[in-house]
């Protein structure tokens, strides 16, 4: 003891050693799986969590040995802002490097959610709610009705109905009602610019939010493909000569929007309901879109048939009857629809 003392730099080198040693032997303990068995759990990590709540958490819960452990090694393969939010599956018989590697990886465990075309905000809270996405309907609607959203979105509207783009989409579990949304707008905006429907938008004089309008019409009123282009010609002719559109769907989505009311047969007094949204009492176009259209919406509405067309009644078998003159129509819905009533 006498000689390390005579000679301090062998005494520096040894304490340097043991030190290192030490450390070494910590590092390797919190390296170590916190447990030698456990079963897969799945783990929340929710969008803006730092890393340091992140490793409070996961020592919390038992899935590492040591947060500091966890950190200095988030530190040293320089991953302290790669965390992703979204929820994962891991054990505490993981070795901590894998639990890193996984909550980095970007690959949370996804929800398939498939939104049928024409289903409406009202619809589309209602599948979220049931795929346990969000707690409550209200949060999305509140979302895309969120003023700011809309702003941020470039939608001019007071909700996002008509550009939540109907499609089967990966939903990681723990997004948000706005994050939700913000996925099936930028699928509209894709769709929308793949297509270069701007560029058609242009040639027909319309702008991008009149042809959502009327596409979310289109897509409630067809039931064949081959008829989009066909009923957006007649409401194309009709807003031509200043008509009314008298659609349906414009009447129920408007009492569905301020009664909260689903109504699916229509009386005299629905149609003369004065609501933004009921084409009976309005000439134009509605306040906004009543559903969210698909691809042939869009496309039949930006492409729609040459007809003189502004009449069509339905023949109760998913096809309609089109009609030029109002004579025309009145034989068609006596045929079609006075006959099925007195039946």
């Amino acid at each position: 003891m006498k000689f390390l003392f005579k000679h301090p730099s062998i005494l520096i080198s040894w304490l340097f050693f043991f030190t290192f040693l030490a450390c070494d032997l910590q590092l390797r303990q919190w390296m170590r799986p916190a447990s030698p068995e456990g079963n897969l759990v799945m783990v929340q990590i929710e969008p803006g969590s730092s890393f340091k709540h992140v490793a409070d958490m996961l020592e919390k819960r038992g899935f590492i040995a040591s947060r500091d452990g966890f950190y200095l090694l988030a530190w040293y393969k320089n991953m302290l802002d790669e965390v992703k939010a979204g929820a994962y599956y891991i054990s505490p018989a993981m070795p901590p490097e894998r639990i890193l590697d996984i909550i980095v990886s970007g690959r949370p465990i996804e929800y398939q959610v498939t939104i049928p075309e024409g289903y409406n905000i009202f619809q589309i809270a209602s599948i979220l709610k049931h795929s346990k996405l969000i707690r409550q309907k209200d949060e999305f609607l509140n979302a895309v009705r969120d003023r700011e959203f809309l702003e941020n979105a470039s939608i001019p509207a007071e909700s996002a109905e008509g550009y939540l783009f109907p499609d089967s989409y990966l939903i990681p579990r723990g997004y948000k009602a706005r994050e939700i949304a913000m996925l099936m707008i930028d699928r509209f905006n894709q769709i929308w610019r793949e297509n270069s429907f701007d560029t058609r938008a242009r040639e027909i004089n319309a702008s991008r939010h009149q042809v959502v309008i009327l596409a979310s019409i289109v897509e409630e009123e067809a039931m064949r493909e081959e008829e989009r282009p066909l009923i957006a010609s007649v409401f194309w002719n009709r807003l031509e000569k200043g008509m009314p559109l008298q659609a349906d769907p414009t009447v129920r989505y408007g009492i569905l929007v301020e009664q909260n009311i689903r109504k699916r047969r229509l009386r005299w007094k629905d149609l003369r309901r004065n609501t933004p949204y009921n084409t009976y009492t309005i000439k134009g176009l509605p306040k906004g879109p009543i559903s969210n259209p698909g691809l042939a919406s869009l496309k039949a509405v930006l492409y729609p048939a040459k007809t003189d067309y502004i009449y069509f009644v339905s023949r109760n078998n998913g096809t309609h009857k089109f009609s030029a003159t109002l004579r025309e129509h009145n034989r068609a819905v006596e045929k079609y629809q006075k006959r099925r009533r007195s039946r």
